[in-house]
């Protein structure tokens, strides 16, 4: 059996999965905050738990908010891991050796696997969330990259941009106009005052209408510039924005103007697993 961490900002969820990908058991604990030691003893502590449960050590893998570059975490925005080598303190912590990747990744890892695109050889998966990640599976294979940021799409500019999107908010990262402060859920939550991302997607007046349509645009735009790249057969959607019914309509129907091909096949689909398919993909890593 394998179990899968996913630390999130606010919960640490794990999950033990068989080699049939069947969910043994589940548990889920609040994220210590802005504690490093603390996070680490919470990780190895749910790990033991899980174990007892199933009554066998298990192999772990675990979905973290960054990446790991040359031993230490980096572009978390649990900002008490960077810097910190991360990957070699779980591993004391439980004695044995522990598989790392991005939450997207391993988004994009478990929806490859046996989710929303299973049976195809390039998958691009995305989160749209409190941020914009991105994973790559090509043939069964996640691809990391030499700077360990393949799929961060989401630290690019919009591209297409019109004259009222430049030069657009400033990101985290210290650029301006990156597609994830256009692309991420609360850019879509502070577009009709009072009103959360889900509640716009409804489109239930006329300006959630126009912002949804707005927002389908411009996802439509960037992700047009991934599939001119990537050529991907599949781009799996995840995270609280691809919850939304009427992206699948909109953004295939809208992205041809922007794609390199006079008749673009690649599909548009929603994660199967949902909020779910980080800690599943964690998992799978041993695979």
């Amino acid at each position: 059996m394998r179990i899968g961490i996913d630390l999130g900002g606010t919960k640490i969820e794990g999950v033990v999965l068989g080699g049939d990908g069947a969910v043994h058991c589940r548990q889920r604990i609040a994220t210590p905050q802005a504690d490093y030691a603390a996070t680490i003893a919470a990780l190895a502590d749910l790990v033991i738990a899980l174990e007892v449960q199933v009554g066998q050590c298990c192999t772990v893998g675990v979905a973290t908010p960054g990446a790991v570059w040359r031993g230490v975490m980096k572009n978390c925005n649990s900002t008490c891991l960077n810097g910190r080598p991360f990957k070699a303190d779980v591993e004391k912590a439980l004695g044995r050796e522990v598989k790392l990747a991005n939450d997207a990744d391993c988004l994009v890892l478990s929806e490859s696997v046996d989710g929303a695109g299973a049976g195809f050889s390039t998958v691009f998966g995305v989160i749209l969330g409190t941020g914009v990640g991105g994973g790559l599976i090509v043939n069964g294979r996640l691809l990391a990259g030499p700077n360990a940021i393949a799929g961060e799409w989401g630290h690019n500019p919009l591209p297409w941009a019109q004259a009222d999107e430049v030069p657009g908010k400033v990101c985290y990262c210290g650029l301006s106009g990156c597609i994830e402060t256009y692309l991420c859920g609360p850019a879509l939550d502070g577009c009709c005052a009072g009103l959360t991302a889900e509640q716009v997607g409804r489109r239930q007046t006329p300006e959630a209408k126009a912002a949804i349509e707005a927002y389908c645009h411009r996802l439509a735009r960037a992700l047009a510039s991934v599939i001119n790249v990537v050529d991907p057969d599949v781009i799996v959607l995840a995270g609280g924005v691809s919850n939304i019914d009427y992206l699948y309509e909109a953004v295939p129907r809208l992205w041809q103007q922007w794609i390199f091909s006079s008749e673009p096949v690649t599909k548009l689909v929603k994660a199967r697993y949902g909020d779910s398919s980080g800690v599943r993909g964690a998992a799978w890593l041993w695979d």
